[in-house]
């Protein structure tokens, strides 16, 4: 009798188990069906025409970038993902009050189950293959793969209904890119100016053919070095650092917080090959920090915060 007993509670187990991932893998439909049919809008997504609410509030953007495209559209997401444990200078205080979830291939599910969103956002590269689960806890939109942020940013305003707000804050960086750029041309004209980010015992530096360097080398127009190669990117050693001698220097440590990149970055500085750099020795080096400039060239936040840096850079040596 007690075996008998033992196996019907293991059996009613199972069930309520079974029971329990069922509720949790429609309550996403579920939301939307038990909407009246005026608060729901119908969008395009990577997944076909998918019923979001027309007016949500509780927003999850998926991926490092999302969040910042939210916050710019004037949408404080309730959770995101974080690649360094503090968030960048520029969105410690809007997302105070935001859980923050860390990074990982796959997203933490019970994070996002926990927060009750109403709406997910995520481009198709990140959350294809959990796209089953997240639309299990909340209608999610899959947007696609772009190659500049600004489709980003239309893609996104687009689905929340404000693609208006999305245009201005285009517009409105790209005017600040531009007074930027004569700034910087008064200041140091045909100067040559390198970008480097220093990483665990090596260093990158970044030509104008990717995010980060473009946005140095096109959008703020400062000089390259004649000899850079067509690489996007070129990662070195510190011996092969002189090779590459521009007159300023732009350096960007990968994560400050990481052991091996502040001795790499100590070593650096101690070395004499670093000393008789021309940057150097004229006092035109500029160290910005990693978290700040993470997502550099991939956010409208992230480069308006990097122009003023390098604005303040450049016109406090000159004073």
């Amino acid at each position: 009798m007690i075996q008998i007993r033992t196996g019907m509670a293991f059996c009613m187990a199972i069930v309520l188990v079974l029971v329990v991932a069922a509720c949790s893998n429609n309550s996403g439909q579920a939301k939307i069906a038990a909407t009246a049919e005026a608060d729901i809008r119908v969008v395009k997504s990577e997944k076909g025409e998918i019923k979001i609410p027309a007016n949500p509030t509780k927003v999850i953007g998926l991926s490092v970038v999302y969040p910042e495209f939210l916050q710019a559209l004037g949408v404080t997401p309730i959770a995101v993902q974080n690649y360094h444990t503090d968030l960048p200078t520029y969105l410690r205080e809007p997302l105070k009050d935001t859980l923050k979830m860390g990074i990982a291939e796959t997203p933490n599910f019970e994070m996002i189950l926990a927060s009750e969103p109403d709406l997910i956002l995520a481009p198709v590269w990140w959350s294809d293959k959990d796209y089953d689960q997240l639309s299990g806890i909340a209608p999610t939109v899959l947007l696609p793969q772009r190659d500049d942020w600004r489709d980003e940013l239309k893609d996104i305003g687009e689905v929340l209904g404000k693609k208006d707000i999305a245009e201005k804050v285009i517009q409105d960086l790209e005017a600040q890119e531009v007074e930027a750029k004569r700034k910087l041309d008064d200041l140091i004209g045909n100067e040559t100016v390198l970008y480097m980010m220093v990483m665990p015992n090596s260093l990158i530096l970044y030509g104008d053919q990717i995010d980060r360097g473009k946005f140095i080398h096109t959008t703020l127009g400062l000089e390259m070095i004649p000899n850079f190669p067509k690489d996007p990117s070129l990662t070195i050693s510190l011996e092969k650092l002189p090779e590459y001698n521009p007159d300023h220097l732009i350096i960007q440590l990968n994560n400050e917080d990481n052991a091996e990149v502040k001795q790499t970055y100590e070593d650096m500085l101690d070395s004499p090959l670093w000393k008789n750099m021309n940057a150097v020795k004229k006092n035109q080096v500029y160290t910005m920090a990693g978290k700040d400039w993470f997502n550099v060239g991939m956010s409208p936040l992230a480069n308006r915060y990097a122009i003023d840096s390098v604005l303040q850079a450049f016109e406090g040596n000159l004073e």
